[in-house]
């Protein structure tokens, strides 16, 4: 190594609750650069050094370790080091086109994200039309990766043909589903490649003002981005004329109030107005009446993110990437009793069992696996023998599960399948907005039922209840957060029946 290499140690929020700020106070200062993180959050704080084959790791580091390496000169046969980074196993079959520049540079340093092609799809849009930029992301296949995975290049189109004197790009930042930190790690480590995008999906629909949504227990992605968006409006790439092509987009960022159903597009845009977070009824769609009643694109942090990539190396070398109608990448997330817990990029289609097993390294405790949860709190259960399911929306639906935001939550065989669908009912009574009654009064009734069939009362009549029930629901609610309650319900009374029917004897004999 050279005598004063340069170190790179992430200042992601999950690399800071492990003590990242004080392992870099033991570092010298002046070759140090704070970035965001890889991924491979079981490895935090994680000291990058640069070498002349490239960034060798160090990790996890405690503060008596980073004193030691520095003092040592960072010798590659010390206990703590990892080998070349980029060879590691989780970062060698991962590829990176949301996350391509996480984890490497500062991510507050402009030049160093111009350098690195940041502005390469910015640049391309500037030279496009509007139309030609919403052909180019119809072209890709983008879809929307909130968790509906409604084309992207649909919703531009839409709001590209309305006529009005004002449209709005608003980025959907309020990530509050259960196993769920990608966009977070986004905000945090580039927020340049969001703010990217959001510019031009402004320029393919014709917006001048954009607003990012983040949720208020993000406060390290709240500062990042406020310091990135005053960045880019001093360097001149965000204002009144942008890159000096004299086109312009204006944004601003604004902070949610802790409401999981303002994750809702339009509970969002009655938030984002000044009002209580309340499902809108539906038509008209935000594409043609959203913000103010204005022509509105609402897209999520990994889709607006996704577009600078797209539009740098074209619709068609986008479109290359992924499974049958699912193309790109998805940003997977793993969490809960996993041995590896991070985030990590690939293409769609990889297998839920490589996600679990190969990556994840299976759970934390060392029990079998019991169940998976995907999608968040709302998403289904997946039983340990259906963990070949390819990561693409259209199996998942077949599967009766959902893709969702790429959360994936592992259990061990001591979960108790009945609780979580109990919890999933109870977790809709506290995030319901009130405003439909089969969310509002369903999810309070579904509890109290499951919670009957747990201590043994009628089971067999609160188990056809329940069923009913999640119909009700299913097909009644205004929006997905009653809509979408049944499904981690159902899936468990489908997958784990055993769990609920263990307290009624009679039951129990006919499953055995």
């Amino acid at each position: 190594m050279t005598d004063t290499p340069r170190l790179y140690l992430s200042r992601d929020a999950a690399a800071l609750s492990v003590g990242a700020d004080a392992v870099a106070a033991a570092l010298p200062r002046d070759q140090l650069v704070r970035t965001g993180s890889r991924g491979m959050l079981w490895l935090e704080p994680l000291l990058e050094v640069e070498t002349a084959q490239g960034r060798i790791g160090f990790g996890p580091l405690s503060v008596m370790d980073a004193k030691r390496l520095a003092d040592a000169g960072f010798p590659e046969d010390d206990a703590t080091c990892l080998g070349k980074v980029e060879d590691l196993p989780w970062m060698k079959v991962q590829r990176r086109v949301i996350f391509e520049r996480c984890g490497l540079i500062d991510p507050l340093d402009l030049d160093a994200f111009e350098a690195s092609g940041g502005l390469d799809g910015l640049w391309s849009a500037l030279g496009k039309t509007p139309s030609d930029i919403v052909e180019t992301v119809t072209r890709s296949g983008l879809r929307g990766r909130g968790g509906a995975g409604f084309p992207a290049g649909i919703k531009w189109k839409t709001a590209s043909e309305a006529v009005a004197d004002q449209k709005y790009i608003c980025c959907n930042a309020d990530e509050g589903d259960s196993g769920t930190f990608a966009d977070r790690m986004l905000m945090e480590g580039d927020p340049g490649q969001l703010i990217a995008g959001m510019i031009i999906a402004g320029l393919a629909v014709g917006a001048t003002k954009g607003f990012i949504y983040c949720r208020s227990e993000y406060p390290h992605a709240i500062a990042t981005l406020k310091a990135a968006i005053s960045a880019w409006e001093a360097r001149g790439w965000l204002g009144s004329d942008i890159l000096g092509s004299g086109k312009a987009f204006e944004l601003q960022l604004r902070r949610g109030a802790g409401s999981y159903v303002c994750g809702e597009e339009s509970a969002m845009l009655e938030s984002l107005e000044g009002k209580r977070g309340q499902v809108r009824v539906k038509p008209p769609i935000p594409a043609i009446s959203g913000l103010f009643g204005k022509p509105t694109i609402v897209n999520n942090v990994l889709t607006l993110a996704s577009v600078p990539w797209i539009l740098a190396h074209g619709g068609e070398a986008y479109a290359e990437i992924g499974h049958e109608r699912s193309r790109g990448t998805q940003a997977y997330q793993l969490a809960g009793n996993i041995r590896r817990g991070g985030m990590l990029e690939a293409d769609f289609g990889i297998s839920l069992r490589d996600l679990i097993e190969d990556f994840g390294g299976g759970t934390l405790s060392g029990r079998p696996l019991k169940a998976v949860q995907v999608g968040g709190p709302l998403g289904a259960y997946i039983p340990a023998d259906d963990l070949d399911l390819p990561m693409d929306y259209e199996a998942f639906a077949a599967a009766g599960a959902m893709l969702g935001h790429g959360g994936i939550v592992a259990f061990d065989n001591t979960v108790d399948m009945a609780k979580q669908a109990e919890f999933a009912m109870e977790f809709c009574a506290e995030e319901s907005c009130g405003k439909c009654t089969p969310c509002r009064i369903g999810s309070i009734r579904g509890a109290e039922t499951i919670s009957k069939i747990r201590e043994g009362e009628n089971v067999e009549a609160n188990l056809e209840l329940v069923e009913e029930l999640c119909t009700v629901m299913t097909d009644g609610s205004l929006c997905a957060m009653g809509g979408l309650t049944p499904m981690p319900v159902m899936s468990a009374l489908r997958h784990f029946r055993e769990d609920f029917i263990s307290s009624d004897p009679k039951l129990e004999d006919m499953v055995d």
